[in-house]
């Protein structure tokens, strides 16, 4: 059988598509929309009806492709921009009853348990995992049998528009210390995807990921899309996913970066196979 899942962030919207059996569960496809939902609500507190109809338009689109596909079995997640946008829960009926599909908006805590589902998430060597999306900032801290997460109010599109909150700051920095030091931290997100891919490395230490951070800082946003061949949407809000980065990494005296294609997309699509099978499970995928 075939699931999908849709994720809803801030920056983008998010497609995937995976095969089951009652064994594994394999990545098919992927698509991605570039849409900042997040820009309305960090500039006007609220998600009009052109913008919503604009990500109709985006959802249906993939509900085709689902239907061509015959894929029956998805489900619809919306994570930051719905969450603070003044108009949460009208936006989401909104949508819902265009597209005749139920949309669950998730809280960041909810976003941060999801990350449990990542392969690596279970391995005996205490990791760090951090989703800088473009709204918040999910933290998910593998120790032995059990896990620390929390969900921080920083993101790349909300510091872009100067809102990322210095309580928030705050908040994370004192958070973050009552943690143990972590040798490995894992990214997750496409600005981080992203950054790796500029270097062409799977892994770097933290020498190196702030030497290159710090070095991409001061390309304009057009040099970064000539030198490195960023998207527009990826260029201008780089920096500030980055600099959330670097804080955490710092803190908790990180020596090695790596990035991974896992996102909350996949953990959805994990947590509908669960729901369909029940049982232990095969991930194939990187």
């Amino acid at each position: 059988m075939k699931i999908a899942s849709i994720d809803i962030g801030t920056n983008a919207i998010k497609s995937k598509t995976f095969k089951t059996t009652p064994i594994s569960i394999e990545f098919l496809d992927g698509k991605r929309s570039p849409f900042r939902l997040g820009s309305d609500v960090y500039n006007h507190g609220f998600l009009n009806n052109k913008v919503l109809d604009k990500l109709v338009r985006i959802l249906n689109k993939y509900q085709k492709d689902f239907e061509k596909n015959n894929i029956k079995m998805y489900e619809i997640v919306a994570t930051s921009a719905f969450r603070d946008t003044q108009n949460s829960e009208d936006a989401r009926r909104y949508v819902e009853n265009k597209i005749e599909h139920p949309i669950r908006i998730i809280s960041g805590l909810e976003e941060a348990k999801l990350i449990k589902l990542h392969p690596k998430a279970q391995s005996k060597k205490q990791k760090v995992f951090v989703d800088v999306g473009g709204g918040s900032t999910e933290i998910y801290i593998n120790k032995d049998d059990q896990y620390v997460i929390q969900s921080f109010q920083l993101g790349a599109v909300r510091g872009m528009h100067g809102q990322n909150n210095p309580d928030e700051w705050t908040r994370l920095k004192k958070w973050l210390k009552k943690q143990s030091k972590i040798e490995e931290m894992i990214g997750l997100g496409g600005n981080i995807r992203s950054f790796f891919k500029i270097y062409e490395v799977g892994k770097m230490t933290t020498k190196d990921f702030i030497q290159n951070t710090f070095e991409l800082e001061k390309l304009t946003i057009n040099e970064k899309m000539k030198n490195h061949h960023l998207a527009i949407d990826k260029a201008d809000v780089i920096d500030d996913a980055l600099k959330i980065y670097l804080e955490i990494l710092k803190i908790l005296e990180v020596k090695n970066i790596k990035s991974t294609k896992w996102g909350v997309s996949d953990s959805i699509a994990v947590k509908i196979y669960h729901e369909l099978y029940s049982k232990k499970i095969s991930i194939t995928r990187n």
